[in-house]
C-alpha cells in the first residue's frame, strides 16, 4: 500500500494525491509579481449639500455603514454624474470599515471612506495635508453636526460630544460616556449616520478646494503631539513613538485611562 509522508503532506499542502504521490493542482507562478501600474483617477467637483445626505443615506443602505457612507458621498456622486470608471468600482468593498473595520473599533470608518476617497485621485505625498486637516478636524469637532429634515432614521435630537480621537472605539465610547446612552442602540446609530454626513461634507469641501488649487491646512499639530514628540519623536532621546493623533486620549493619566484590570470588581 501506497503511503505519503508528513514532509510530502506539508510540501505539498495545495496539491492533490495522484497514484500515491503529491501534484500540485495550483498554476505555476513567476517568482516575482511586476505590481500593475495604475494611474490615479482624474478628481471632479461634487455638492457638499449633496454629499451630507448621500452620506447620511449610505450609512443606512444595506447596513453598509459609515466608511460606505463617506466614500460613496464622493465617488458616487462622481458615478451618478460623470459614469466611467467611477461607476465600474465595486462600492460594496467599502462595508469593511464598517465599526471601525469589522467591528474592530479601530479607525472611524468615516474617516477610512473619505481618505480612500482622497486616495483614488492623489498620491501619499499630495493627500496627505488633506488627510491631516480632516483628521485634526475631526478630533476637535462636535458631532453629530447635520440635522436631517426629511426620510429621518431616528428622529430624535441627538446629543453631541467631542472625541479628541479619530478611533471608533474613544468617539463612541466618549459619546456614550458623555450622554449616558449606550454604544449598542438606535440612538447612538443615528448619531454614526449623522457623523458620516458630516464627514462626507468636510471631506467634500476640502477635495473641493484641492481641485481648485485652493487647498490650505487649517489645523496644526496638536499641542499634546508637539509635546510627546519632544521626547518620542525621531531623532529624539526615546524615538519610539509613531502616529500624528492627539496623545491625550489614552496617555493622559487620567483616571479613564488607568489599569482597569487590576484590582477591577
Amino acid at each position: 500500500m501506497s503511503t505519503i509522508s508528513r514532509r510530502q503532506v506539508i510540501a505539498g499542502v495545495g496539491g492533490v494525491i495522484v497514484g500515491g504521490a503529491v501534484a500540485t493542482a495550483l498554476p505555476a507562478m513567476a517568482a516575482t509579481s511586476n505590481f500593475a501600474k495604475t494611474a490615479e483617477w482624474i478628481p471632479h467637483k461634487v455638492d457638499p449639500a449633496i454629499g451630507e445626505r448621500f452620506g447620511y443615506d449610505g450609512y443606512y443602505h444595506k447596513g453598509y455603514g459609515c466608511c460606505y457612507g463617506t466614500f460613496y458621498a464622493i465617488v458616487g456622486q462622481m458615478a451618478e454624474q460623470h459614469g466611467a470608471p467611477y461607476k465600474d468600482f465595486p462600492f460594496h468593498m467599502m462595508e469593511v470599515g464598517k465599526s471601525g473595520i469589522s467591528n474592530w473599533a479601530t479607525i472611524c470608518g468615516a474617516l477610512l471612506g473619505a481618505a480612500s476617497a482622497f486616495a483614488l485621485f492623489y498620491g501619499r505625498k499630495e493627500r496627505k495635508a488633506m488627510v491631516d486637516e480632516l483628521f485634526r478636524w475631526y478630533e476637535q469637532t462636535a458631532f453629530p453636526i447635520y440635522k436631517p429634515t426629511s426620510d429621518i432614521y431616528v428622529d430624535k435630537e441627538i446629543p453631541t460630544s467631542v472625541s479628541n480621537s479619530v478611533l471608533c472605539h474613544v468617539s463612541v465610547s466618549r459619546w456614550s460616556y458623555t450622554t449616558g446612552i449606550p454604544a449598542k442602540s438606535k440612538v447612538r446609530s443615528e448619531r454614526c449616520g449623522r457623523l458620516t454626513a458630516d464627514v462626507a461634507k468636510k471631506a467634500i469641501e476640502i477635495l473641493n478646494k484641492k481641485i481648485d488649487g485652493k487647498f490650505e491646512g487649517l489645523y496644526g499639530k496638536q499641542e499634546s503631539v508637539e509635546y510627546c514628540e519632544s521626547c518620542h519623536g525621531n531623532g529624539k532621546e526615546s524615538p519610539i513613538a509613531k502616529g500624528k493623533q492627539d496623545c491625550t486620549p489614552c496617555h493622559s493619566g487620567s483616571e479613564a485611562t488607568e489599569n482597569k484590570f487590576k484590582d477591577h470588581p
